[in-house]
């Protein structure tokens, strides 16, 4: 299989959300021929004026390039771009390269493999690890699952968009991992909150709390930018709450599946779960103001509560 160099393929791009956008950018730094797709057809505007193409629908993106990457909300979505009349198999030609950089379920990974083969077309799941700020610096990590010598000829394209890459094993491996990781991220973000608000009851000053543990090896790199953000009240999404809900559904699916237990993750999905009810768009590291929010009230019923007790005792 031909390396998927700049000189050798045409790209197109499908999503182009806070995290598409970025990494399709890139791959237009690193002067790959790009057709670009989306929905929303203002999102690929500023793309188009740095050189890229605006395809006018999916199938004909899928006609036009030899590799196409997508990078989208959820597993129904990726479904219908895909599949029926107007979707990429439908319209792309045999020996068209998939790449799928959605975070979505193992499941529907493998059936978009086994859709792939049945059209002579190679898909790899290659979810993405990694903030919109490293996307934009070209620092993702990459977890990829399929054919090994897919996964070779496609390193040009991994190398202009991630710092690192890695093959996990068979078609759906990528996607595994990624909820495996993103099992860590969210449980970890919930440990933060949590040890924030406990500061509260040691008399810790918030702002140094949190610049200190920045600097401890306890805090994740991935958790490490929400410190210096939380410490400005800056909850704008990143990684928006809406995807870690997501992602977290995604999780429990797979251990209800398997019959593992996990109870610490679907603790931090019921306070994720609320805190997306509150209806902002907001970073998932909103759960730690949250917290705060549930800590601040329960002290002022507990102090109303003594104030009660008090009362009572003097009036007895």
């Amino acid at each position: 299989m031909k390396s998927l160099t700049k000189d050798q393929v045409k790209v197109g791009f499908i999503g182009l959300g806070n995290m598409g956008s970025r990494v399709a950018q890139r791959l237009l730094e690193h002067e790959y021929q790009l057709q670009v797709y989306d929905v929303d057809l203002t999102k690929a505007e500023p793309l188009a004026a740095q050189g890229s193409t605006v395809a006018r629908s999916i199938v004909d993106l899928a006609r036009a390039v030899d590799v196409v990457i997508s990078c989208l909300t959820n597993d129904e979505i990726v479904h219908n771009v895909y599949t029926g009349p107007e979707g990429v198999f439908a319209g792309a030609r045999p020996g068209t390269v998939v790449l799928e950089m959605s975070t979505i379920s193992p499941e529907s990974s493998r059936e978009l493999h086994r859709l792939g083969a049945g059209n002579d077309i190679d898909v790899l799941d290659v979810a993405i690890s990694g903030s919109t700020p490293a996307a934009e610096e070209g620092t993702l990590t990459l977890l990829a699952g399929g054919d090994p010598e897919l996964f070779c000829a496609t390193e040009p394209i991994f190398q202009a968009i991630a710092k690192q890459y890695f093959l996990l094993g068979g078609p759906g491996s990528g996607t595994a991992m990624k909820l495996v990781v993103n099992t860590l991220l969210g449980i970890g973000m919930q440990a933060i909150a949590e040890a924030v608000v406990l500061r509260e009851k040691a008399g810790l000053d918030r702002e140094r709390l949190l610049e200190v543990l920045s600097h401890t090896a306890l805090i994740a790199p991935a958790h490490m930018g929400k410190l210096a953000r939380a410490a400005r009240n800056d909850y704008s999404p990143q990684f928006p709450l809406r995807l870690m809900n997501k992602d977290f559904q995604l999780i429990l699916k797979a251990a209800a599946e398997e019959h593992v237990p996990m109870p610490a993750t679907q603790a931090a999905f019921r306070v994720n779960a609320d805190t997306l009810a509150d209806g902002d768009e907001e970073d998932f590291s909103a759960v730690l103001r949250r917290m705060e929010r549930i800590a601040g009230i329960a002290a002022i019923a507990a102090g109303h509560a003594e104030i009660v007790t008090s009362g009572s005792e003097t009036a007895a």
